[in-house]
């Protein structure tokens, strides 16, 4: 009987070294898959970063194109419309001189 006891008690002796082991072995396995998946998120969230980045920059540069194309044409619309024959010229020119210079009334001329 004596036996039998020693017998039982030495198993859950080594049953507890076995269980505390296994519970020790989980924990590193826990840890790293932990360490892992930090790993993952910080990966993923840089390439996130990094596309998104790209996206903007892309988009930016196409919005700036856009913008140049609209100025040019808005110019070459504007440059088409006005024309500024040699009589309305010269006396724009002399208003500004006159504005400039502080000399004299307005000119008057045909509207």
């Amino acid at each position: 009987m004596r036996d039998v006891i020693q017998r039982i008690l030495a198993s859950e002796g080594e049953a507890k070294q076995i269980v505390a082991a296994a519970r020790a072995e989980a924990e590193h396995i826990l840890a790293d898959a932990k360490a892992r998946a930090e790993e993952l998120r910080a990966r993923a969230q840089a390439e996130a970063r990094s596309e998104a980045d790209a996206v903007l920059n892309a988009a930016a540069q196409n919005a700036e194109r856009e913008k140049q194309e609209l100025l040019a044409r808005a110019n070459a619309e504007i440059e088409a419309s006005i024309r500024i024959d040699s009589s309305l010229r010269q006396r724009a020119v002399a208003e500004v001189v006159r504005c400039v210079c502080g000399a004299g009334p307005p000119v008057e001329g045909p509207s």
